[in-house]
């Protein structure tokens, strides 16, 4: 038996990845804000076992009895997912301590206390496997999101170190960072008004949004030991090439 952890299960990328990872076998302990029944009646169509946890990330006391219940209910646990995220659209002078604290609160603390729980019960197994969904907003700086940008480019700091310290311990710890996703919180970012789909497709190579199903996917091969079991402390762009392109805008449409 293969067990996946997921948080942000309720919906967008972690929705997906459940479906995808019990699609392929694994049995799963999804959280999220609010009840991710409709991912957990998904998972079990498929024939996965599921425990739903509804709770905050960012509670270290929370985050213990997940781990708990999980611990009671199967005793270990293969893949832990760090999906669950929220987004900050402000200008730097305009975020308040509030705001960027909530961010690294959800985004990187919350994270945090996961590995550190479920990677103690992976380290007892002596393997597992932790990807953390950062963004390419942890490899680069996008104008209007410090909060946002600070917390990812610490996540996949977490993952180098986390990396260094368990990996010859059979612990391996990796990060997806994902270009935009069409996915329920791109809606919500968008109905502010402060970018539109053609400012994404225009400037992604490949010419469109991530799918959850790229992300998902990603996953699926970096919680599998016989697939990337040398794979560690890497943060892997999931971005249609957004990251490696340094065209001016002209000569990127000019290659399409």
């Amino acid at each position: 038996m293969r067990v996946a952890v997921i948080t942000g299960a309720a919906q967008g990328i972690g929705q997906r990845t459940a479906q995808i990872l019990a699609q392929n076998g694994y049995s799963l302990a999804l959280n999220d804000l609010h009840s991710p029944t409709q991912t957990g009646t998904s998972a079990k169509s498929a024939g996965a076992a599921v425990l739903e946890f509804v709770g905050d990330i960012s509670d270290e006391n929370c985050v213990t009895d997940f781990a708990d219940r999980v611990k009671a209910e199967w005793g270990r646990v293969d893949v832990l997912v760090n999906n669950a995220g929220i987004s900050c659209i402000a200008a730097a002078e305009q975020t308040s301590a509030g705001q960027f604290r909530r961010v690294f609160e959800v985004n990187l603390l919350g994270p945090f206390f996961l590995a550190r729980a479920f990677g103690a019960m992976m380290l007892a197994q002596g393997t597992g496997s932790i990807v953390n969904i950062a963004s390419i907003a942890g490899l680069v700086g996008i104008s209007d999101r410090v909060a946002y940008n600070a917390s990812k480019h610490g996540l996949i700091g977490i993952t180098r170190t986390l990396a260094a310290e368990w990996g010859g311990r059979g612990v391996r710890c990796n990060a997806i960072c994902p270009g935009w996703v069409k996915t329920e919180m791109d809606a919500v970012d968008q109905a502010r008004g402060t970018y539109t789909d053609k400012d994404i497709t225009d400037r992604v190579p490949m010419g469109r949004f991530a799918s959850a199903d790229d992300v998902a996917n990603t996953v699926l091969f970096l919680a599998d030991p016989e697939k990337s079991g040398f794979i560690n402390g890497q943060a892997i762009a999931v971005d249609g090439g957004w990251t490696t392109d340094g065209s001016w805008q002209s000569l990127r449409l000019d290659n399409r």
